[in-house]
This record gives C-alpha cells, structure tokens and sequence, in this order.
C-alpha cells in the first residue's frame, strides 16, 4: 500500500536526522520577509548554506554571551541570566 503525504514526510524527517550523527533537531519558525531575504543573500554571498549560516550566528551569538557573562556562566546555561540585546551583536 502506498505511503501517505505525511508518512513520506514523516519518514523523510527521521531519516534526515540521523544524517546528521543523530544529533539534529528540527526548527520551524516564520521570520520577516526583510530577515529571509537577508539571510539568502549572506549565506549566498559566504557560499555557504542557510543553514550553515544560522549555525554560525547562532554559536558565535552565544560565544559572546557567554564572554559577557563575567563569572555568571552557570546562571547563562541555567537560563537565568539576562543581558541586553546589543545592536552589535555579532
């Protein structure tokens, strides 16, 4: 009998996971049109995937942070410590 739509995808998902050394998870949000856009031409224009490109940010985002903490690391990875979003992030 033939798959459904949802059980290919479903299968295409788990499959597309364990790809990845069974450590990838799954991100599914609605950004701006304006952050899209922008996040198309950087990765183009780095020649690296979206993907690859949000990783990037995302770990040096959170490499700064963490720098900014100052001694209060365990309270970043327990989620308790608060700092202002600089427009100069990264």
């Amino acid at each position: 009998m033939a798959l459904t739509n949802a059980q290919r995808q479903a299968a295409y998902r788990a499959r597309h996971l364990k790809e990845e050394s069974g450590s990838g998870e799954r991100l599914n949000a609605v950004i701006d049109l304006h952050a899209k856009r922008a996040l198309e031409r950087v990765a183009t224009c780095y020649g690296v995937t979206q993907r690859a490109l949000l990783e990037h940010l995302l770990i040096e985002a959170e490499r700064q942070a963490v720098a900014q903490a100052g001694g209060r690391e365990a309270d970043y990875y327990d989620g308790k410590l608060r700092l202002p979003l600089r427009r100069n992030l990264l």
